[in-house]
């Protein structure tokens, strides 16, 4: 799980948050701060015994701003991911913090599907930094950087999501073969939706797709990481 911590000086945005994070596979709320002192303290005090992988960072708090947070992080070589969740636009803030290595900046308000996506992004990535050691493609480069990228050279089609498409990628590279059914499961997604995306990825290269034979009935379909496209891991 990926354990989050939720930083924002407004308790219904708070609740708000805490209710999409619910809805995720993969992410677990560990901690909750309304202000920057208080959201240090949750990241930096390893006594507490719940170390933080990702902090969702407001920017504007009444002792602190969410900026003077990540410096503070980043001077303490804190190793957590941020995502900066705010109404500020200013562009010199968003320069900064992209400096500071701000995984996303995601501007109020935003609805729980673009939410969705960008934490999706987010897992895809922290899956990839994990998994990846020795020689990295560039691909796995692009990935280790948080950078944004096609996964094929194939346009995705009208009503795929990105994040969507990353999460599978994700999955597919690291199991056996399976097919739309369990990859809806995996994912929490019907199997007409999986197939769509499996499909996708066939006509790119990325997956071979072959007949699974069982006891009964008609052969289902089944799809596995073409290695060709890069090592399954």
């Amino acid at each position: 799980m990926i354990r989050t911590l939720l930083v924002d000086d407004d308790l219904l945005t708070l609740e708000l948050h805490r209710d999409y994070i619910g809805r995720l596979a993969g992410f677990a709320v560990v901690g909750e701060c309304t202000g920057a002192r208080a959201a240090l303290t949750a990241v930096l005090d390893q006594s507490a015994g719940r170390p933080v992988d990702l902090v969702l960072l407001d920017m504007t708090m009444p002792d602190g701003s969410g900026l003077d947070v990540l410096r503070t992080l980043r001077a303490r070589s804190a190793a957590v991911d941020v995502i900066a969740i705010t109404g500020v636009r200013d562009a010199e803030v968003v320069r900064q913090m992209a400096a500071l290595g701000v995984f996303q900046y995601l501007v109020k308000p935003f609805t729980f599907a673009t939410f969705r996506e960008r934490l999706e992004q987010y897992r895809v990535y922290r899956a990839q930094s994990q998994s990846t050691d020795g020689e990295a493609t560039q691909a796995e480069i692009d990935a280790l950087l948080g950078a944004a990228r096609p996964t094929g050279s194939i346009p995705i089609p009208k009503g795929l999501s990105p994040g969507s498409l990353e999460s599978i990628t994700a999955a597919m590279r690291s199991s056996d073969a399976l097919s739309a059914s369990e990859v809806g499961e995996m994912l929490g997604m019907s199997r007409v939706a999986a197939r769509r995306y499996l499909e996708h990825l066939v006509a790119e290269g990325t997956l071979a797709r072959s007949a699974r034979y069982g006891a009964r009935g008609r052969p289902e379909t089944e799809y596995r990481w073409n290695r060709s496209s890069g090592p399954a891991r």
